[in-house]
């Protein structure tokens, strides 16, 4: 029974405000395949010192807070409610190590880094003022926070992936017309794929399987297993050698899709919203 190995977290130095969209290691384990393609409406964030009449928040160690990460569990971050709904495209990306509050100018339960799997975008889910709710890949199910404009950069995407688990099949849609559907393997029923509103997290290469040439994590997890593979248990869309398992529920809770299917979605930029229903 395969299972994908997601990197192991290791502590590493505070990110530069620079980044790279595909960056390696060298000599290591594992390669880092970042996907960006397709963004529009590139902007810049501004600085985070308090200005007057501004709801900055009170100052915060920021490096005290636990990251908001596929690794991580989170206290006290809001559920997402709306799991059904698309977005309106509209993904950022922190310009550096970023709290994360529970409401706007409320209580910091967590931090953001601008690397995870390489560049990481959260799509936005509310905006209020200077504030945006995005959704975050950590545990519980569902996790969602609060993050002030001015730590991010911004972008849109005009992609949304659809996995229905009913029909067994995964449709990619481009400015609402679908770009292509095709079938796919899902959860077997002691390992469900969690259903809910999610998104593209990333995109990595396990050289200890051979299943997949790329896999892309997406921002859930397992409901049943606490790991694959010795990782996290992160979700995640990859592709499979046996084509007899496209339409049928066999998989450890992972999407497995054709060769073609996973050529187009590591074209999809990330940050992009995947739907995963009961149809």
């Amino acid at each position: 029974m395969a299972q994908h190995s997601a990197p192991v977290r290791t502590d590493r130095p505070r990110p530069s405000t620079s980044s790279s969209f595909i960056p390696w290691v060298i000599g290591g384990v594992v390669l880092l395949l970042v996907v960006v393609f397709g963004f529009v409406g590139l902007g810049g964030g501004g600085s985070t010192a308090a200005t007057a009449g501004s709801d900055q928040p009170p100052a915060v160690d920021v490096a005290s807070l636990p990251i908001a990460d596929t690794y991580g569990e989170l206290t006290g971050a809001p559920v997402d409610t709306a799991t059904d709904a698309p977005t309106d495209g509209t993904v950022v990306h922190p310009l550096r190590e970023t709290p994360v509050h529970d409401a706007p100018g409320g209580t910091p339960i967590a931090r953001v880094e601008p690397t995870q799997f390489g560049d990481v975008w959260f799509p936005v889910i509310a905006e209020q003022g200077e504030w945006v709710q995005v959704l975050l890949p950590s545990k519980p199910a569902g996790s969602t926070g609060w993050v002030r404009s001015a730590d991010l950069t911004s972008a849109v995407t005009d992609y949304r992936i659809e996995v229905h688990l009913g029909s067994r099949t995964l449709e990619l849609i481009r400015d609402e017309r679908v770009v292509e559907q095709w079938p796919v393997a899902v959860g077997e029923a002691q390992t469900p794929t969690p259903a809910g509103r999610t998104f593209l997290l990333g995109a990595f290469s396990d050289p200890d399987q051979d299943f997949s040439p790329v896999i892309l994590p997406l921002g859930s997890h397992s409901p049943t297993l606490d790991n694959y593979g010795g990782g996290p248990g992160t979700v995640a869309i990859h592709t499979w050698p046996d084509d007899d398992v496209f339409g049928s529920a066999t998989s450890d809770g992972c999407i497995r899709v054709p060769a073609d299917a996973l050529e187009q979605l590591t074209e999809v930029p990330l940050g992009t919203v995947v739907l995963i229903d009961q149809d």
